[in-house]
């Protein structure tokens, strides 16, 4: 009997081992995995941060790059709509005549008119002949009923062609602090629903459309220059003005050439938005 209850005894003690084993076991097995996220935690944050980035960007470069093409090609579809332009092999061709005219002929007499002249005497010509344009201003501002700023191009008039000295000085803007604001008839057949119709090219004067075309009828006959007599003095005082103005912008439109892969659709899209934004305003 004895021999028996010492057997059962070292039978459940070894057991009792074996189960605490066991749970041991168990409970070193729990343990590791916090340790090993305590250990992924030590990381540096470098180190932990590159594979989640790496597969963000792995999971993102095709949706951007997708979502770019559809946008691109949504303006472009967008630009197509907006810009109506049956006459794109007439503009097209004008628009290498322009070019030609500004290159052979235009920028070369603008230049050695900037040799002889000095740009403080230019400066003034230029502000003499936009004080000229005063009328074109203020009737545009009226009939669109801005008539605060019809007031201030009134006003601006009245001193830059007294104190100014027929508008060779700007003491309007530098004194008073007088805005110009620059309206034509184009703008304010837009301001009262015109739509710009299709686009054109037209000879020097280079990108326009259907309206803003039609808006220099009445312009011709509001600017003062147009009744110098004779005739051909007139187109003088205008050419001189043109190439005063070009003077004091060379280089721009070289700049923009550079800008362009294709110049006829590049002017015809900037000048088409130019138009919209300042109809707007």
């Amino acid at each position: 009997m004895i021999k028996i209850f010492i057997t059962i005894v070292l039978t459940s003690f070894l057991w009792a081992g074996c189960s605490s084993h066991s749970s041991n076991v168990e409970t070193s097995q729990k343990t590791e995995k916090p340790a090993e996220q305590d250990v992924a935690q030590l990381k540096s944050p470098s180190e932990t941060e590159k594979e989640p980035k790496v597969e963000d960007e792995e999971g993102s470069d095709e949706p951007e790059q997708d979502s770019e093409d559809e946008l691109e090609d949504e303006f472009e579809e967008a630009s197509e709509e907006e810009i109506f332009d049956p006459l794109s092999g007439y503009n097209r061709f004008m628009t290498g005549v322009n070019d030609a005219f500004y290159v052979y002929a235009l920028e070369p007499i603008a230049s050695g008119y900037k040799v002889v002249m000095p740009a403080v005497a230019r400066r003034g010509i230029g502000r003499f002949f936009k004080n000229l344009l005063f009328p074109v201003r203020f009737i545009n501002n009226v009939l669109q009923f801005k008539f605060k700023n019809a007031g201030e191009e009134f006003a601006r008039f009245g001193v830059n062609t007294t104190v100014g000295v027929l508008g060779f000085g700007d003491p309007a803007k530098d004194w008073f602090d007088l805005e110009a604001h620059p309206e034509d008839f184009g703008q304010t057949l837009g301001y009262y629903g015109a739509g710009s119709g299709f686009h054109i090219v037209l000879p020097v004067l280079g990108p326009s459309n259907l309206r803003d075309t039609f808006g220099l009828l009445p312009a011709h006959y509001v600017d003062p220059v147009t009744y110098i007599k004779p005739t051909e003095a007139g187109y003088g005082v205008k050419a001189f003005s043109v190439i005063n103005s070009t003077s004091l912008r060379l280089g721009e439109y070289e700049s923009a050439k550079k800008e362009a892969v294709d110049l006829y659709p590049f002017l015809r899209d900037v000048y088409e938005q130019m138009r919209n934004e300042s109809i707007e305003e």
